[in-house]
């Protein structure tokens, strides 16, 4: 019997050489689907929010919610006034601690808390509150990210995303991930300045709603080395009566 099982390893020894080389040769795997372009990806995201002149038929916009820092328990009543080209300004009344407020007249980009007081913004934390307060900026991306490039493709959550490394024209990094279906932006990475010196951001954008003709994001979520907080807007209106004295500096 041990003859015959040896035998009858060898004789498979034989054979299985010759049925690999007779069988069917694997099909090569398909060719990855080419990534489409930066200008394509963002394009795309244009539509996706309602289109570049849905975007322009737009001046003001009011937003109101509730902000949260879920790790301190904290949070309090958000507003935000944005009025176009370029004047915005975001009030926060926190429990406890008081009211902060920030913003961009179209000329001074300003801070101000009870632990700082009221100061003025100054170099890149300047150069990127400016940038965010241009009420267009979503159909700028390419003007203030000269340098962008299509890194591949990822998961943010649940979604399959297109992450696209974009360089501002101050030589920030910062990076975008739009989903692949929806062509909507649900997050980006960005290096802030602060008083307290640089910092890396991660911005996630979800729950994108129409809000006249716009598909504007209704919770935002905000984490960064610090802590993490969520805004969740419950009312935004667009183009209603913002004057520009109540984006103004404050004068103290």
């Amino acid at each position: 019997m041990k003859r015959i099982l040896t035998t009858f390893l060898f004789a498979l020894m034989a054979i299985i050489p010759a049925f690999a080389q007779n069988k069917p040769a694997d099909k090569p795997a398909p060719p990855a689907a080419a990534l489409p372009t930066v200008e394509q990806i963002i394009e795309k995201s244009i539509q996706a929010t309602g289109g570049k002149g849905a975007h322009e038929k737009l001046n003001s916009r009011v937003s109101k919610g509730q902000f949260e820092i879920p790790s301190l328990g904290a949070g309090g009543p958000f507003e935000s006034y944005a009025k176009a080209p370029n004047k915005v300004k975001t009030t926060i009344t926190i429990e406890g601690f008081g009211v902060v407020e920030q913003g961009f007249d179209g000329t001074v980009g300003y801070s101000s808390d009870p632990q700082s007081g009221l100061r003025e913004m100054q170099g890149d934390e300047l150069a990127s509150t400016k940038r965010d307060a241009d009420f267009y900026a979503n159909l700028k991306i390419k003007e203030y990210f000269p340098k962008m490039t299509v890194r591949g493709k990822d998961k943010v959550g649940e979604h399959e995303v297109y992450v696209v490394d974009a360089v501002t024209a101050e030589g920030t990094p910062e990076v975008f991930y739009f989903d692949t279906q929806s062509g909507l932006l649900i997050r980006n990475d960005s290096q802030r300045s602060t008083p307290q010196g640089k910092m890396t951001v991660q911005v996630y954008m979800d729950d994108y709603k129409d809000v006249d003709g716009v598909k504007v994001p209704f919770t935002i979520r905000q984490e960064n080395e610090a802590m993490t907080f969520v805004i969740k807007f419950s009312e935004i209106k667009h183009n209603v009566p913002v004057e520009d004295a109540k984006l103004k500096k404050p004068s103290n």
